[in-house]
């Protein structure tokens, strides 16, 4: 017998804001700009922020995951957890890695990295080497595996002895880390760089690397350990999702001066954001969550229509959004003449269409199969 598991709408809400930023910072980048209405640019531009949202979302429900056989008076099987990540990621994500690789109309770019760095998931530290740019969005999964990989480690070192203090020196530790990572990047490279004329390398530096997002998952996880261990302070906490919805925007509206021209932030304030912006808006992202899960936000007490269809989608949408742009013009070419609403529409539907059968023949299949075999111990909701 299946056990039901429960869904928190406001997390569905953002899920689905996450690859809709997403989608649309992709389209305004990759070629579509001319198709989108001119209101969608301030929005496109920082849209890139939806995978940093992916990842606070992600740190929170791994986390929670791997923190409840705690609770219990267990320990989470390692095995039995990277097993069922296994059946949540690989599926969908080789199909489309094969279609990158057999069928070249597929691609949205002619260069593509060597097959061996997105099996091994070191695509992100191969983009810059190739000038791989097909595919190229799977840097997140990426970054998504080697947490995956540690995180378990990690828990299960500190839950020898737990407490709270030696939890917080080790997330001050990991932020302080990455903090310490892209300073020296900036100064030893991206600053000379800049210096010779040359246009700073800022994507294959700082963007793409996993040292470099350690703080939307690690406020996540703060996120999920608080929940978990200090449940009197979440609740005092969750009473006030207006405030926290609040200081979360205010926090992201910071950080836009910061990141507005990123990729040549050598210096000035946007070099700043090389170093500081990361946890500043991981901060802001994880107020969201916080409030999503709140008794008296705005996203927990509002059920957006359509939103549960998206986040259900929004990992097949992800693998599969970047190629679209390219192909709706393909398949309907007076489309391509139309810009504004109609491609958008035509682009929106084709979306849906594609990802939906990606996740009706391969994604949900797998995950009715790791449900079947993932042990009662480790039963949680798909995440």
């Amino acid at each position: 017998m299946k056990t039901p598991t429960s869904r928190v709408h406001g997390l569905d809400t953002l899920r689905s804001v996450a690859i809709l930023s997403v989608i649309v910072f992709h389209v305004w980048g990759y070629g579509g700009d001319n198709k989108l209405p001119g209101w969608f640019e301030p929005v496109a531009q920082f849209g890139w922020m939806g995978v940093d949202l992916f990842f606070v979302l992600s740190g929170y429900l791994i986390g929670a995951q791997l923190l409840r056989p705690y609770l219990r008076g267990g320990t989470p099987s390692l095995w039995g957890f990277y097993r069922n990540r296994m059946y949540r990621i690989l599926p969908a994500y080789l199909a489309v890695l094969a279609l990158y690789e057999f069928v070249p109309k597929w691609a949205e770019f002619s260069g593509l990295a060597p097959v061996w760095a997105f099996l091994t998931f070191t695509l992100n530290f191969a983009v810059g080497p190739y000038d791989a740019h097909a595919f190229s969005h799977a840097w997140s999964l990426c970054v998504e595996e080697h947490f995956y990989l540690l995180l378990p480690l990690i828990f299960l070192a500190m839950m020898k002895k737990p407490s709270a203090r030696k939890a917080a020196i080790a997330f001050a530790c990991f932020v302080l880390a990455g903090i310490a990572i892209r300073s020296f990047i900036l100064l030893h490279w991206l600053r000379p760089q800049a210096a010779t004329g040359e246009w700073p390398n800022y994507l294959n530096l700082i963007y793409y690397a996993t040292y470099c997002h350690f703080d939307g998952l690690l406020v996540g996880v703060a996120l999920a350990v608080v929940k978990s261990f200090r449940p009197s302070w979440w609740a005092a906490f969750a009473q006030r999702g207006h405030l926290q919805a609040l200081a979360g925007i205010a926090l992201i509206a910071v950080c836009v001066p910061l990141f507005k021209d990123r990729f040549v932030s050598a210096t000035g304030i946007t070099a700043v954001g090389d170093v500081i912006g990361f946890p500043v808006l991981s901060l802001g992202l994880g107020l969201l969550v916080a409030s999503a899960m709140s008794v008296n936000g705005v996203l927990s007490r509002m059920r957006v229509p359509g939103a549960k269809l998206v986040a259900t989608l929004a990992y097949t949408l992800y693998l599969t959004q970047k190629e679209m742009i390219h192909l709706v013009s393909a398949w309907f070419p007076m489309a391509e003449h139309w810009g504004g609403w109609r491609w958008l529409l035509v682009y929106g539907v084709c979306c849906m269409v594609v990802a939906g059968l990606l996740h009706l023949s391969i994604e949900r299949p797998f995950l009715k199969l790791r449900d079947r075999r993932r042990k009662p111990r480790m039963e949680t909701a798909a995440v």
